[in-house]
C-alpha cells in the first residue's frame, strides 16, 4: 500500500475518527491507515464500548465494522442516526463479510453515509474519510447558520414585540389627553382642524404600534383567529365608512365602494380581516395626493372556484416594477420618491399578507409604474351555501351614552408619571374621586387601605409587577367581589393576557384604551362576565 504523508490543510489533524472494529489486527491496520492520513483516531472493539466512547470523545466519524461481538454494526448505526445528540456523526461501514451488492444496500438504508468492503487501499480509505468529514464540515457550518439566523429571527420578534409596548405608554397618555382638550368646542377652524389632526395622527400611530406587535406574533404563528361566518360586504362597508371619517376626509379623498352582491359569506376572524383592509386603505390614502380617488370594487371570480376578489386601487405614487416583488417583506419600503415622507415602517404590508393567507387565500399588488397608482388584489375563499349568522357588531365600541354615570372610587397603580397623571385628569373630569400609586407594593397597601370600587393596574410595576399584585390583593380579598380589578397595560399577547386573567384580573385591556371603552367599563361597575374581556 502507498503511504499518504501530507495532512489535508482542511483538517490538520483536528479531526476526529472512531474506529470501531473487533478484529485487533484489522483494527490496527485501519488505525495505521487513518493515522497516516493526517487524522486523528481513537477505537473500540464493541458496541457497547462504541457508544460510550461516541458520548465521551463526540467523533466526526465512526468507521464502523458491520460484524461485532455483541451486535452488529447495521443496529448501532440506526442507533447513532436516530438519537439527536449523535445524528450528526458520519458513519463509514467497512465489512469483509458482507461483500455482495445487497449487503451495500442495507448499510446505506440504515444510515450509514459511505460503504467500503475489503481489501481497500489506504488512499481509498483516507479519501473516503475526507470526503464524509469535509460533508460534515459543510452541515455544520449550515446549521450553525440556520442557527444564527433562527436567533436573529427570535431577537427581532422580541425586539418588535418590546418597541411595541414600550410605545404603548406614550401613547396612552397622548390618547388620554384628547378628550381633555375636547371639553369646549372648538374656538375657530384652525383650532378645529387641529384636533382632527390630532385625532387622527393618534388613531395612525396607535395602528403601526399593533402593526409592530402583530407582526411579532403572526409571523411565529401565536395568532389563532377566532373564525366565524363573516359576511364581507358588511366587513368592508364597515372598513370603508372608518376610513372615510378617519383618513379620506381629512385629504379630501374621493373613497367609493362598489359590491356585485349584497352579501358575501367568508369564513374568517372578523378583527382579522378588518385589520388586512384597514391596512390596504390606509396605504392608498396615504400614498395618495389630497383630492385623489380610492375605490374599492368587491367581486365573485368568473370561474368555478368559489372565490371572491376585493381590489383597492388608487391614483397615488405607484410602484417601481422592481419594487412589486419586495413590497411584502418585512420591513420593505417601495423606493418612491415620496415614501419617506409618507411614513410607515414597512411592516404593514407583510402582516396583510400573513393574515390573508391566514384565512386561506392570497395578497397580490400591481402598479403601471411611478405616478400610475396601485392595485391591491385579496383573495379569498367563498363559504358555499352558508347561512350568515346574526349581523357582527362593530369592533369600535362607541362607548356609553353621555348620561350621567355613578361616581366611583378609583385607584390607579401606574409608575409613568405622563399616562398616570392625564388618566386621572380624565376620570376626575368625568366625575370620579381618583387616587394614585407608583409601584406594586403602594398598589397593594392602597387596595387594602382604601377598597376602592376599581383599581386600574399597570402590568410592568417595580417593586412588584401587577401579576403579584393581583395575586396579593385576591388572596387577601377573595370574597369581595363588588370591585373591579383591570389591566391597563401594555403586553397583548394572548399568553399575557391569560396570565392577567389567571393572576386574578377581571379585565385585561390593551394600551391606549379608547375613553369611550374606559367609561363603558366604569360605568357597568363590576366584573364582566367571562368571554367579554
Amino acid at each position: 500500500m502507498s503511504a499518504l504523508t501530507t495532512t489535508p490543510p482542511d483538517f490538520a489533524g483536528d479531526a476526529l475518527v472512531l474506529n470501531v472494529n473487533d478484529t485487533e489486527g484489522v483494527r490496527y491496520m485501519i488505525s495505521r491507515m487513518l493515522d497516516r492520513g493526517g487524522l486523528r483516531v481513537e477505537e473500540a472493539g464493541t458496541v457497547a464500548e462504541a457508544m460510550e466512547k461516541v458520548r465521551q470523545l463526540k467523533p466526526k466519524l465512526v468507521v464502523l465494522d458491520i460484524k461485532l461481538p455483541d451486535g452488529n454494526g447495521l443496529d448501532l448505526c440506526r442507533s447513532l442516526k436516530h438519537s439527536p445528540q449523535t445524528q450528526t456523526v458520519k458513519v463509514l461501514h467497512v465489512s469483509a463479510t458482507f461483500v455482495a451488492p445487497e449487503a451495500k444496500v442495507q448499510s446505506l438504508n440504515s444510515g450509514a453515509d459511505g460503504y467500503l468492503a475489503y481489501p481497500f487501499e489506504q488512499e481509498e480509505l483516507v479519501a473516503t474519510a475526507r470526503s464524509l468529514l469535509r460533508l460534515y464540515e459543510a452541515e455544520q457550518k449550515l446549521r450553525d447558520t440556520a442557527d444564527e439566523l433562527q436567533n436573529a429571527n427570535q431577537r427581532t420578534h422580541e425586539f418588535l414585540a418590546m418597541l411595541a409596548h414600550e410605545l404603548r405608554n406614550p401613547l396612552s397618555a397622548i390618547t388620554t389627553c384628547l378628550p381633555v382638550l375636547e371639553r369646549e368646542a372648538p374656538r375657530d377652524d384652525l383650532e378645529s382642524s387641529a384636533w382632527r389632526v390630532l385625532r387622527r395622527q393618534t388613531v395612525h400611530l396607535r395602528r403601526l404600534v399593533d402593526d409592530l406587535l402583530d407582526t411579532a406574533r403572526v409571523t411565529q404563528g401565536k395568532i389563532v383567529p377566532k373564525w366565524e361566518t363573516v359576511d364581507l360586504v358588511a366587513l368592508l362597508s364597515r372598513v370603508a365608512e372608518s376610513a372615510r371619517r378617519s383618513l379620506t376626509d381629512g385629504r379630501r379623498q374621493q373613497l367609493q365602494f362598489r359590491f356585485s352582491r349584497p352579501r358575501v359569506p367568508v369564513r374568517g376572524d372578523s378583527l382579522r380581516l378588518e385589520q388586512v383592509f384597514s391596512n390596504l386603505l390606509d396605504n392608498a390614502s396615504k400614498y395618495s395626493a389630497e383630492g385623489g380617488r380610492i375605490d374599492v370594487d368587491l367581486k365573485l371570480a368568473s370561474d368555478a372556484s368559489n372565490r371572491v376578489h376585493v381590489l383597492v386601487r388608487d391614483t397615488g405614487v405607484g410602484i417601481p416594477p422592481q419594487a412589486l416583488g419586495t413590497i411584502f417583506n418585512l420591513f420593505s419600503q417601495a423606493d418612491v420618491p415620496l415614501a419617506r415622507s409618507r411614513g410607515g415602517l414597512g411592516i404593514g404590508l407583510t402582516l396583510v399578507r400573513t393574515l390573508v393567507e391566514l384565512h386561506g387565500g392570497a395578497v397580490s399588488a400591481r402598479s403601471e409604474g411611478l405616478g400610475k397608482g396601485c392595485e391591491m388584489q385579496v383573495d379569498l375563499p367563498v363559504l358555499v351555501d352558508s347561512t350568515l349568522d346574526a349581523p357582527e357588531s362593530s369592533l369600535r365600541d362607541e362607548g356609553p351614552a353621555r348620561e350621567q354615570v355613578a361616581k366611583r372610587r378609583i385607584l390607579i397603580v401606574e409608575d409613568n408619571p405622563d399616562a398616570q397623571t392625564m388618566l386621572k385628569m380624565l376620570l376626575e373630569m368625568w366625575g370620579h374621586e381618583v387616587t394614585v400609586a407608583s409601584d406594586g407594593r403602594a398598589g397593594i397597601e392602597a387596595i387594602e387601605s382604601q377598597h376602592p370600587d376599581i383599581a386600574l393596574v399597570d402590568i410592568g410595576l417595580p417593586l412588584a409587577d401587577g401579576y403579584e399584585l393581583a395575586r396579593t390583593v385576591r388572596k387577601k380579598n377573595g370574597d369581595r367581589r363588588n370591585w373591579l380589578l383591570v389591566a391597563l397595560t401594555g403586553y397583548g399577547a394572548p399568553e399575557q393576557r391569560a396570565r392577567a386573567l389567571e393572576a386574578g384580573f377581571d379585565v385585561h385591556l390593551v394600551k391606549p384604551v379608547e375613553p369611550a371603552q374606559l367609561a363603558s367599563l366604569i360605568s357597568r361597575g363590576t366584573p364582566i362576565p367571562a368571554g367579554e374581556h
